[in-house]
């Protein structure tokens, strides 16, 4: 059977944002509305998904499933990269820091958004693959370095939105001090068996907003001692 080509992905594309909009109305009592951000839906129609995971498991990108992509790490689930972001909501004027880069993924569909996205990858060789990957794509305003993202970015702080995809018992205080006020975070928080996907909202006072939604079960984040 020959492979298949990019009209064919792109429907498997427009499949998959379909099943999105299923999975937001069914979880729509945990996230509070049935339908998810059309900006979003339209980033997750655009970006190609299976340019972000080894290439034996780009007939299965589009599936609204998590996949391994190496180093005991998964891609996460199209529904929770549209769910986080659309949470998160991104804005043209706005810097994001994304803790957790990945292969690139959720770094593309928050570039479809954001003014500025800066990202940190504790796996050296996923930042690289995702920093040349972007680069190909077109992605001018992205900035990707290595390191222990529970640190933040002090140089390029404050930051209007942080997005962090791994979880931890609780949100790093280093991230919560490069937050705007007025800013948001979005993490999953909790214990390693069970966490709830969570939205931290920081006032204009610095004293912060807690809000969790639907349960999750993420990768812990990982941190240099």
């Amino acid at each position: 059977m020959k492979p298949m080509n990019e009209s064919h992905l792109a429907i498997l594309r427009r499949h998959m944002v379909e099943m999105v909009a299923i999975h937001a109305d069914l979880a729509s009592d945990e996230i509070g509305r049935a339908l998810l951000d059309e900006q979003v839906m339209a980033a997750m129609r655009k970006v190609p998904r299976h340019l972000f995971v080894p290439a034996p498991l780009a007939p299965y990108a589009y599936q609204d499933t998590p996949l391994p992509i190496g180093f005991d790490k998964t891609i996460s689930q199209p529904f929770i990269v549209a769910l986080m972001t659309d949470l998160l909501s991104p804005q043209p004027s706005e810097k994001v820091l994304e803790v957790g880069t990945g292969l690139g993924y959720q770094t593309a569909i928050l570039a479809e958004l954001a003014g500025q996205v800066r990202s940190i990858e504790i796996v050296e060789e996923f930042a690289g693959v995702a920093r040349e990957l972007l680069q190909q794509l077109g992605y001018a305003d992205i900035e990707i370095r290595e390191g222990d993202g529970s640190r933040g970015w002090r140089e390029h702080a404050p930051f209007d939105k942080i997005l962090v995809s791994a979880a931890a018992d609780k949100v790093p205080a280093a991230l919560l001090e490069q937050l705007k006020p007025g800013g948001r975070l979005v993490m999953p928080v909790g214990p390693e068996e069970m966490q709830h996907l969570t939205v931290i909202e920081k006032g204009a006072n610095g004293q912060t907003g807690v809000r969790e939604l639907l349960p999750v079960r993420f990768g812990r984040l990982e941190t240099i001692t």
